[in-house]
């Protein structure tokens, strides 16, 4: 039964430390900088061929 406590405790200690991880290492959504993205369309790399869809 101490065994069971044990592992518990661990995997409450294992969840906490990674939500505290997570929130300290500033992930968060940013924009795209589409001055930083090389100039790409599209159309650029499609081949003359019959596609289907």
């Amino acid at each position: 039964m101490s065994i069971i406590i044990l592992l518990a405790v661990l995997a409450l200690a294992g969840l906490i430390a990674t939500v505290i991880e997570l929130r300290r290492d500033g992930f968060h959504a940013v924009a795209t900088d589409w001055s930083r993205v090389a100039d790409h369309d599209a159309l650029d790399s499609v081949e003359a061929s019959i596609s289907y869809r």
